[in-house]
């Protein structure tokens, strides 16, 4: 029980100042997970990034899930998903029950560029531990440059499953081991596979005979297929949710505004779209649009571990983790330093921070407060 409350507090600490997307909550998790709790190591870790990144779902949300399931059970798992994601939907739930709350805010948009400096710093730093751990061999590094160099000029997500295929395939053709017979492999398990083809094929059959049924399939619907989480989700929502623009635009920018994942952008749009009971709308939003990730991650997390016994997917998942690795750079280069590096006092900045956090064990906490307060001095006098 003990194991689930520390659980549940890490991840609600996370929840509250997990500001930058799908990246930076992966590097975040890595910080706290990896190096201050020693929870799990680099691969462990790379390996539940990778899985994530092959599933339909929210990404981050899906790493932080596996890890309570790794750590805790099913019951770690829930508390996980929970205490992330809580903070997101209370403010944004808030954000559409009184809409002006943070409309207009300077005090607000201060802190949010702090913390996007410091999202630059978690990323960097994330990317610099990983090359080093996953990059070892001449091919993996290899691999990482020319799929960091792909990324870069072509952004997108279908680029990255491209990239993860390709190294994966690249890396093949390198190994030299045969596989052993030896190994016993795990099936996925059926019911999580079962219950999230069930909802996904026959629930539309029966959403319009309710409105909040309704609801529940629409967003059932954009989490199942949706990869790779964060900005993707935003357009099939906008497909799939009858909302008018004006709600759609403030969700979109309120949902980048708040910590935690951009999936919760749910909960606001929840509110909207059934006022017969707000805050039901926006609990049954949240909890469908997150549910097809976790079911599929239920599936396959046993059989994923135990197929990379086998080292011929071993040697194929070290490609793929270099170019995960390579997805991060592409990542921080191209969107996470110009979102937040936006003079010289904030690249000096960055670069003090990166140097300290490489140095010192100092609490990913005592960062986020200190470029809260950069964020503000910098709205005040540059």
């Amino acid at each position: 029980m003990m194991i689930n409350i520390s659980i549940f507090w890490h991840f609600f600490i996370l929840g509250l100042f997990s500001f930058g997307g799908p990246i930076a909550h992966i590097g975040y998790f890595r910080k706290k997970f990896v190096e201050e709790l020693k929870w799990l190591n680099d691969e462990e870790f790379s390996k539940i990034v990778a899985l994530s990144q092959f599933l339909p779902g929210p990404s981050s949300s899906q790493v932080g899930f596996t890890i309570g399931l790794k750590k805790g059970g099913i019951i770690g798992a829930i508390f996980a998903f929970i205490a992330f994601t809580f903070p997101s939907f209370l403010l944004l739930y808030l954000a559409a029950t009184f809409q002006n709350i943070y409309e207009n805010s300077s005090i607000i948009y201060a802190l949010m560029s702090g913390l996007k400096l410091f999202a630059v710093i978690i990323v960097a730093d994330a990317t610099y531990s990983m090359f080093k751990t996953l990059c070892k061999t001449n091919l993996s590094k290899i691999i990482f440059v020319f799929a960091t160099l792909f990324l870069i000029f072509y952004q997108s997500f279908f680029a990255q499953i491209m990239v993860l295929v390709a190294s994966g395939l690249f890396a093949f053709l390198f190994i030299k081991e045969k596989d052993s017979n030896k190994i016993k492999y795990e099936k996925p398990y059926i019911l999580p596979l079962f219950i999230f083809f069930l909802l996904l094929i026959f629930l539309p059959f029966f959403a319009n005979q309710d409105k909040l049924l309704s609801l529940f399939n629409s967003f059932y619907q954009v989490g199942s297929l949706v990869f790779g989480g964060g900005h993707v989700v935003l357009p099939l929502i906008k497909s799939n949710i009858n909302i008018d623009e004006n709600s759609f635009l403030v969700a979109y920018s309120l949902a980048q505004a708040v910590p935690g994942p951009m999936f919760t952008i749910a909960s606001y749009i929840g509110v909207v779209a059934f006022e017969e009971s707000p805050f039901l709308g926006a609990v049954v939003a949240t909890l469908a649009i997150f549910l097809p990730g976790f079911l599929l991650i239920l599936a396959f997390y046993k059989s994923f571990e135990s197929y990379l016994k086998n080292p011929t997917i071993s040697k194929i998942v070290a490609g793929i983790n270099a170019s995960v690795v390579a997805i991060l750079f592409s990542v921080l280069v191209t969107i996470v330093i110009p979102s937040g590096i936006l003079n010289i006092y904030d690249l000096i900045f960055a670069i003090l921070g990166f140097l300290v956090i490489r140095k010192f064990k100092i609490s990913v906490l005592f960062f986020i407060l200190f470029y809260c307060g950069y964020g503000i001095l910098r709205s005040l006098y540059v």
